[in-house]
């Protein structure tokens, strides 16, 4: 009985999706205007405190407790530079930063992860989900703080690769989001590496630290991430390392670029 109640929804699903479609297409043929294609209207979930495991890195909910170990990862005036295009100012002491890291701990949007060391369980850094919208399946990974012992490693990219895999097969999210001041060229960077495409510039988008910020658009969608994926999969993979943890592939060439993942973005009319 079961089996077959599920498989009468089933049927119900696609004729409803095949009259969307043929209402669709009838709006086409009537008013010859173009319309985007029937999609599911149901919300992702939203993002919750929960724990992503990886190789080398572990993200967990941004706590207290790690104030402490993270302070002494990115503290001193040698690295005040992390904080330029951060909204944060640079913390001075530990009581100020213990603070923050309490108030980012109990934010529902942005939800903040501490990246851990799987080898020194210890944090390296923080990134967090943001700009949460369920029902149009849309949210973006941003307020990306890494320590110098994470910059440039392995465990940097695993990381936002738990996040993209959390955020498409776990969320059920459509679109994934980043940002970033147009002259922050390392983010620029790091965006297209990891396989998200560029969209354009906001100009004057935003005023932050008394400055203007023009905004550096980037998206990848559902459609994307198999490539994507299987992409990071192959990277992360111990055979891509050599005996002294240098890669044999970068991350671009086991993809390849995405069509139009560069720009210059068009307008279409």
């Amino acid at each position: 009985m079961q089996n077959l109640a599920s498989k009468a929804i089933r049927v119900s699903s696609v004729a409803m999706f095949t009259l969307r479609e043929h209402l669709a297409n009838d709006h086409l043929a009537e008013w010859h205007q173009n319309i985007g294609a029937p999609v599911s209207t149901a919300p992702a979930a939203r993002p919750e405190p929960v724990t992503l495991e990886g190789r080398t890195v572990t993200l967990e909910p941004l706590a207290p407790e790690h104030a402490v170990d993270l302070y002494a990862a990115v503290e001193g005036e040698n690295q005040h530079h992390i904080y330029t295009y951060l909204s944060d100012e640079p913390y001075t002491s530990l009581e100020a930063f213990r603070k923050a890291v309490t108030t980012k701990s109990k934010s529902e949007d942005p939800v903040f992860f501490a990246l851990i060391n799987n080898e020194t369980q210890k944090p390296m850094g923080w990134a967090a989900l943001m700009r949460i919208d369920t029902k149009n399946r849309v949210v973006e990974v941003g307020n990306i703080l890494y320590s110098p012992s994470l910059q440039r490693t392995k465990a940097a990219t695993e990381a936002m690769y738990l996040m993209t895999k959390h955020v498409f097969d776990d969320l059920g999210y459509r679109r994934y989001e980043w940002k970033c001041d147009n002259f922050n060229v390392p983010s620029k960077r790091a965006a297209l590496r990891l396989g998200f495409t560029f969209e354009g510039v906001f100009r004057q988008h935003m005023i932050y630290k008394g400055r203007s910020r023009d905004t550096a658009w980037f998206s990848m969608i559902d459609s994307d991430w198999p490539v994507i994926k299987n992409a990071f999969e192959a990277w992360l993979d111990d055979e891509n390392f050599d005996s002294d943890g240098k890669q044999r592939s970068r991350l671009e060439h086991l993809r390849g670029e995405l069509p139009g993942q560069r720009g210059p973005v068009a307008l279409e009319m």
